[in-house]
């Protein structure tokens, strides 16, 4: 059993767990599964509240496909996101993404 399926029975279980969405969207992603990834990933920035690691990785996964302006776009609501829960962390490493584009 591959670790993709066991993320999925494990979800099967456990379908608001956003560790384990958050850990399939990787597994996808390295599958080359990039629609099913970044829909996880979407689900995790709608959550509330929303899951900040997953505006990076959809940051990330989007300039990898040269779709640069939905990696900003994630990049900025993630930036949004940390500030509003507090994560300076997350703001400053999301923030220096963004800059690094233009």
């Amino acid at each position: 059993m591959t670790r993709r399926e066991k993320l999925e029975l494990m979800l099967a279980d456990e379908p608001a767990d956003q560790m384990l969405r958050y850990m399939l969207s990787q597994e996808l992603d390295k599958e080359g599964d990039h629609d099913r990834s970044l829909s996880l990933l979407r689900s995790l920035m709608d959550d509330q509240p929303a899951y900040v690691p997953a505006f990076l990785m959809a940051g990330q996964q989007y300039q990898r496909l040269d779709r640069r302006e939905e990696a900003k776009a994630a990049f900025a609501a993630g930036i949004e996101s940390a500030k509003r829960q507090g994560d300076d962390h997350a703001r400053d490493e999301l923030t220096r993404f963004l800059e690094e584009m233009d």
